[in-house]
């Protein structure tokens, strides 16, 4: 008579026990791969969608001609230096276009303790957007309107520790030490931003005429060199004009047109020198966001697969490990198998035997690699975020990541089939014969 399936189970959970120390290595093997696997899935996903919604409703980003990627990459992820700047000019120019709603200029050059200070206007907390159009709100304090005000970002003020009201100084050039710091010039904290994971927790936010005016008379008495500059052409009145800290020059802009449908015109116009426009002469480059970070992936796309492929097989190697264990085992259980033979069992049900082990064994890898993965970015999530800006939230599987582990599953059961067959081949005498 034939076995029922839960005595075969049952028979197979035991023999698994009996040879505990071998079953939970490979079981450990697997785990750790799937987790090796997880993780590469999930900190590729989330760099990607951490890129991608860095800016959000920017239609264009306009600068010295540099390539694509490089001016993305300087003006939105704060990625390298520009080559060269645009004018101020060429900048309200673009602005007065018909077909622009609003702009945007940046100003890079200057940092605080290795933090990039970003030159804008006030209209930047409204026309800025990240994820899914999402605003900048602030966690405390306001928006600056005079100056020398520093609006900060939430990881700059997590590091530095921070608060409204502080001091700071301005240094010139990007480096974390400097020592050429413009010490008379101290601006004043008087906001701080929500954490958006994107650059900007890590910028420095200030005015146009801040950074203009923090470099008036440098080296000597700030506002006696600003004043007395000013108050000739003001009948000794020593106030600052704002007007007359214009800029001569700005790093990028960023664009935002009226209607979708214009788009491309005014980004040909810009790209052709400034057809219609006063600027000509002067070269300019302007870029869509969204067409630039898919180039940008293009390129970092190769590494990334690679780094999956890498993972794959490190799970792959777990899995043939598991078949090596057991077929090792199998040499082992002859015996055993005979016995069941003997007492009803049938060949197809000690190949299921053999089988079902390499799917439980499988299984348990996949739950414990799944808690080695979730405890990963329980730990690791806030140290990735610090020093690469990508946050790994610990969140349900994605769709991906369940295709992956369903993947996983199906090797494990077919893992076994090799082993199996064995064990089928295994004939009655062959088990009760003594070798020598």
């Amino acid at each position: 008579m034939s076995l029922n399936l839960r005595t075969l189970l049952r028979l197979s959970t035991r023999s698994l026990l009996n040879r505990r120390l071998t079953v939970f290595l490979s079981v450990l093997t697997i785990a750790f791969s799937v987790a090796l696997l997880l993780t590469v899935e999930r900190v590729r996903t989330e760099a990607r969608t951490s890129f991608n919604q860095t800016i959000s409703g920017t239609d264009l980003i306009v600068g010295a001609p540099s390539g694509d990627l490089q001016l993305l990459l300087y003006s939105v992820f704060q990625l390298g230096n520009a080559n060269a700047n645009m004018s101020w000019k060429a900048a309200e120019e673009i602005a007065a276009m018909p077909e622009v709603e609003w702009t945007l200029p940046l100003a890079l050059g200057d940092s605080h303790k290795g933090f990039r200070v970003m030159g804008t206007d006030a209209t930047y907390f409204d026309y800025y957007k990240y994820g899914r159009k999402q605003s900048l709100a602030f966690a405390s304090g306001k928006r600056f309107d005079q100056l020398y005000q520093a609006v900060i970002g939430a990881e700059v003020a997590q590091k530095l520790g921070y608060k409204v009201g502080d001091r700071m100084i301005i240094a010139h050039g990007m480096g974390k030490h400097s020592f050429k710091e413009h010490d008379d010039k101290p601006f004043t904290l008087v906001g701080i931003l929500e954490r958006t994971g994107t650059p900007v927790d890590r910028s420095v936010l200030a005015s146009l005429e801040s950074i203009e005016a923090i470099h008036v008379g440098w080296g000597k008495p700030v506002l006696g060199d600003i004043r007395t500059r000013f108050a000739e052409k003001q009948g000794g009145n020593t106030s600052l004009n704002m007007e007359q800290l214009q800029p001569k020059a700005i790093t990028a802009l960023l664009v935002g047109v009226k209607k979708k449908t214009q788009l491309f015109k005014v980004q040909r116009r810009i790209n052709e020198g400034g057809q219609g426009l006063k600027m000509i002469g002067e070269p300019l480059q302007a870029v869509m966001p969204a067409v630039a970070l898919q180039q940008l992936w293009k390129l970092v796309g190769v590494a990334e697969n690679a780094l999956l492929v890498v993972a794959g097989f490190v799970v792959i190697s777990g899995l043939v490990g598991l078949m090596s264990v057991i077929l090792t085992g199998l040499n082992e259980r002859r015996r055993e198998i005979a016995i069941l033979r003997a007492i009803g069992a049938r060949p197809m049900q000690v190949m299921v035997l053999l089988v079902a082990e390499a799917f439980i064994l499988t299984l348990l890898g996949l739950l414990i690699g799944a808690g080695v993965f979730y405890l990963l970015l329980l730990i690791a999530a806030p140290a990735v975020y610090d020093i690469w800006g990508i946050w790994l939230p610990v969140s349900g599987f994605s769709l991906t990541e369940l295709k992956l582990l369903c993947v996983i599953a199906v090797a494990g059961l077919l893992v076994g089939l090799w082993p199996g067959l064995r064990a089928y081949r295994i004939s009655l005498a062959e088990g009760l014969s003594v070798r020598l």
